[in-house]
């Protein structure tokens, strides 16, 4: 396998452990956040109910949308490379990581809506 490869998806077998006590293994391309792909998904999880709550309550500016957009790009992004990584998941967190997947999708759906919403209002004030 590409060494370039195997840096980017992670390795298992690396000492650096998840700092929330459950001993599990970070990979590589979660370092950044320092959490295991359970807690990387909790975070994740956590994060998409605050901002679908924002963009449901409160008109998001556009640089915001964009904001949410890039967050859920990046994390969808991290979320599969942590998941096909070189050693094979439990199945209990392979379902967390497609449950967290469809939360991610929920929320892109939602920041759509919002922005399709957002349309009609502002070329109404127009008129």
């Amino acid at each position: 396998m590409d060494d370039h490869f195997q840096e980017q998806i992670g390795d298992a077998s690396q000492d650096r452990i998840c700092p929330l006590g459950c001993k599990a293994p970070v990979p590589t391309v979660l370092n950044a956040e320092g959490f295991c792909i359970v807690h990387f998904t909790l975070n994740v999880e956590v994060t998409c109910a605050e901002l679908r709550r924002e963009t449901a309550v409160s008109q998001a500016s556009t640089a915001r949308q964009a904001e949410i957009a890039d967050f859920v790009g990046t994390a969808a992004v991290k979320l599969a490379n942590a998941a096909n990584g070189p050693s094979p998941l439990p199945d209990g967190t392979k379902k967390r990581v497609l449950a967290t997947f469809l939360t991610l999708m929920n929320l892109r759906e939602n920041l759509d809506r919002t922005g399709t919403r957002c349309i009609p209002r502002l070329e109404s004030s127009r008129s």
